[in-house]
């Protein structure tokens, strides 16, 4: 995964055009993730995130965390297309990574919790070793890992492979004609903009970071946690994700269904906490990442 000098090139003239861009899990639920991480970083992280940023970003690591999702589409990127997944075998509601983590042609560790596992490890070694700036592109490898955070709490990101990850199950979501994949990314959280927050994202957000001081602030602890005091766990947020799939996503979300107030209503707390964890996690995982590493020593 190490990138050309043509490559980031390309990668810096987009994440500029970005900056001004449109807030697509969708990119409110990436922008979220990201915000609720900010909330819960460390001195240390402050500095180094900052560091590593575009300086149009002014410290905002939310506003490029949908980066990832705009340059796949770029033909030069698209080998970061099966990254931002994880497909599991037909009706098992399990996940097991030497089973799943591989991409279409069975090149293992390509999935999304390979892929934070290696932007985790590329971050650390640089904190470790200055010479390993040179192999690798720390801006980039930041905003890959928070934004894969973020998808692999999306449940149908490591949905099945059959249906590819719901992509190709068509609902209606209340009068308007979808996939269900696209309805986890998206629509459950425009409802909710729309329904409950006069389509502000910030006024969702503080609902969430009040939600985190209050009925679940005794669960943060748990969330920030890895076991094996390891610096990143994918593995076990891609199976709780499967679980909540199968529990939630693709239950009475049969093909030609319409989906309304009832999956909506019944949905919308599971999506909430899920973008919360993702938060929580991405901030706990960049914590241990610089703050108990030597500061970076350039970007």
């Amino acid at each position: 995964m190490r990138l050309s000098l043509r490559m980031w090139i390309v990668s810096v003239v987009v994440l500029t055009q970005l900056v001004n861009g449109a807030l697509c899990w969708g990119k409110e639920g990436h922008y979220t993730v990201c915000k609720i991480a900010e909330g819960y970083f460390e001195e240390e992280t402050i500095a180094a995130v900052k560091k590593l940023l575009p300086e149009s970003a002014q410290g905002d690591l939310a506003t490029f965390c949908s980066w990832p999702d705009e340059i796949k589409k770029l033909s030069q990127w698209q080998w970061t297309s099966t990254l931002h997944y994880v497909n599991t075998p037909e009706y098992r509601c399990n996940y097991e990574y030497c089973r799943d983590c591989h991409d279409t042609q069975k090149h293992k560790d390509w999935c999304v919790t390979g892929a934070i596992f290696n932007y985790t490890n590329q971050l650390m070694s640089a904190s470790e070793n200055s010479q390993s700036i040179v192999y690798y592109n720390l801006t980039e490898a930041l905003l890959f890992l928070s934004h894969y955070m973020g998808d692999v709490h999306q449940p149908l990101h490591t949905g099945f492979l059959g249906d590819l990850g719901g992509n190709t199950i068509i609902v209606h979501w209340y009068h308007h004609k979808t996939n269900l994949h696209h309805v986890w990314d998206n629509m459950i959280i425009e409802s909710a903009l729309n329904t409950y927050y006069n389509s502000s994202l910030s006024l969702m957000i503080q609902a969430l970071q009040a939600k985190l001081t209050n009925g679940w602030s005794n669960d943060v602890p748990l969330w920030e946690s890895c076991q094996l005091n390891q610096t990143a766990c994918p593995n076990q947020y891609a199976s709780e994700s499967i679980d909540l799939a199968c529990k939630y996503a693709y239950k009475n979300a049969t093909p030609g269904t319409t989906l309304g107030d009832d999956y909506f209503l019944s949905r919308l707390p599971v999506v909430e906490k899920r973008l919360a964890q993702g938060g929580i996690r991405l901030a706990a995982t960049l914590n241990r990442i610089f703050s108990a590493k030597a500061k970076l020593s350039g970007s």
